[in-house]
């Protein structure tokens, strides 16, 4: 018997039932997508923020209708793996009441809202984005037909905090940036790279929908691709960047201000007649992050840090893999409630942060962590591992990403320990769904061919200078020598690396004849 969902929709005036078959891609909360360990349901936290009472309520779906096995993802969701049975149309109100639920169904399969899990509390922060983040999540919730839209759409708001964003993969980022001769903050554009438009707090929904708008139009006049909605990246190839903004100026009741070395040159007169701000000037350069710092500063969040209210902190918690019981989900609900604010905060790391903390309930806090079988370790093997859902879960996975990538962390904790964050990727096939670019180590999945039988294995990539996994270091490794021979590679790194040297800069600055001498056998033990 299949699995099937009732779905509460206003839009077609009532409930209808959504079979199995029909399930797209995609997943979300209301559409679920089937994997090979049962069907994914997927909750869009706008933000990554939940309040106590959401996570106890998920904690229960879980346990009702699932074996009780959360993961968060790489865009701060929630997922529900393993879902095996009908969920109940009361269940879908009762979610919606709570906020967990999209209140328009067809926009749920939107991919999530990006911000800093530090928004509002970084003491580093320029702007608080929580309040945007909650406006364009209105705007979705109330335009039905951006469901039209490829559901790998994709904003994200970074507001200049230490635990930033902006390095992160996202269609459209909008980047907090201060001006130097005053003290507003404007947001610079990005599609895919700096677009050189500076936009004020008040116009960032406005341009946010415009550009929705465009790309809506784009999409209507496109056939699908590989059978899918067209992405944006399709419309910037096909009109270019100017194209398109020229058309997002047309909706929009005010000019587009550019700094002075980007403008179009159609719009350059225009800007310089109507722009309120002075184009290219007193405008700060925008943060950048050093990629071979990239690793250090994913895991930043991790560990006990001051926030930007006096006499309060937050604790960034590792989850190996995203991976979080029921149990786990409840009790740090539970936690929270009772030691600080009652919220926790996904992260697109795949970990979390429980914010507000008194500081005189930082070591009460930090201990109740450890009995639930958790840490907030940076430098521990399982803080900064990555893996996609595997054979396990997805067709196109040559390997068991999740279940190699614990093992092999488990057995290297026993054998050594490191003092810096090192970021290892699995990915189980070329698609690298898990992580888009290389960092330190990725683990590529293939089947090797070893007489009669064909086994899983991995070709081992490492440091960020070639795309897109890095440079090739090991090919056709066994599953069972994989592990071995990630010791090797991180004794070697130990032994002469520079004292704050990353593992992927360490990579990137040996030539390759030397790399592969200093990894050989004779190096390292």
């Amino acid at each position: 018997m299949g699995v099937y969902f009732w779905i509460p929709c206003v839009a077609r005036g009532g409930d209808y039932l959504l079979a199995l078959t029909d399930l797209p891609t995609c997943p979300g909360l209301f559409y679920g997508s089937q994997a090979r360990d049962g069907v994914l349901s997927r909750m869009r936290i706008p933000g990554g923020i939940l309040n106590a009472q959401q996570c106890r309520t998920i904690a229960d779906l879980a346990d009702q209708y699932s074996t009780g096995c959360l993961q968060v993802t790489n865009r701060a969701n929630l997922q529900i793996r393993e879902v095996n049975s009908e969920i109940a149309p009361e269940i879908w109100n009762r979610l919606q009441e709570l906020g967990i639920a999209s209140r328009r169904v067809e926009v749920d399969p939107i991919r999530n809202i990006m911000a800093s899990p530090t928004a509002g509390i970084d003491r580093q922060q320029l702007l608080d984005t929580r309040p945007l983040v909650k406006a364009w999540d209105d705007y979705l919730q109330t335009h039905p037909e951006l469901s039209e839209l490829s559901p790998k759409f994709s904003i994200g708001f970074d507001g200049g905090e230490s635990v930033s964003i902006g390095d992160l993969r996202n269609d459209i980022l909008l980047a907090a940036e201060g001006r130097s001769t005053q003290s507003e903050i404007v947001f610079r554009l990005h599609l895919n790279s700096d677009t050189g438009i500076l936009i004020q707090q008040s116009q960032c929904i406005s341009v946010l929908a415009a550009l929705t708008r465009a790309y809506l139009e784009y999409t209507k006049n496109q056939p699908r691709i590989d059978g899918k909605k067209p992405r944006l990246r399709h419309l910037l190839a096909d009109w270019g960047v100017e194209s398109y903004l020229e058309r997002v100026q047309q909706n929009l009741p005010f000019v587009l201000q550019y700094t002075s070395c980007t403008f179009p040159k159609n719009r350059q007169d225009a800007c310089e007649a109507k722009s309120e701000i002075p184009c290219g000037v007193g405008i700060l350069p925008a943060r950048s992050i050093d990629s071979s710092a990239r690793a250090i500063e994913q895991s930043r969040h991790l560990g006990i840090h001051p926030q930007r209210q006096p006499d309060f902190s937050y604790m960034g918690i590792a989850l190996p893999l995203g991976r979080l019981e029921s149990k786990q989900l409840r009790n740090l609900a539970n936690l929270a409630q009772n030691l600080a604010s009652g919220t926790l905060r996904l992260t697109p790391w795949q970990n979390l942060l429980i914010s507000d903390i008194p500081n005189s309930q930082l070591f009460e806090i930090k201990q109740q962590i450890a009995d639930l079988g958790l840490h907030s370790s940076a430098t521990r093997l399982d803080s900064c591992l990555v893996a996609c859902a595997g054979s396990s879960g997805c067709a196109s996975a040559a390997t068991d990403t999740q279940s190699h990538a614990l093992a092999m962390a488990r057995d290297l904790a026993q054998k050594l320990t490191i003092d810096l964050p090192i970021n290892i990727h699995f990915s189980g096939c070329e698609k690298s769904c898990a992580q888009h670019q290389p960092l330190d180590i990725t683990l590529v999945g293939i089947q090797i061919e070893q007489g009669d039988e064909t086994i899983e294995g991995y070709n081992i990539h490492a440091g960020r200078k070639d795309l897109p996994f890095g440079r090739p270091i090991f090919q056709a490794v066994s599953a069972i020598e994989m592990p071995d021979v990630i010791e090797r590679m991180l004794r070697v790194y130990q032994r002469f690396r520079e004292s704050v040297e990353s593992f992927g800069e360490f990579v990137d600055r040996q030539a390759f004849d030397q790399l592969q001498e200093l990894l050989s056998s004779e190096n390292w033990n």
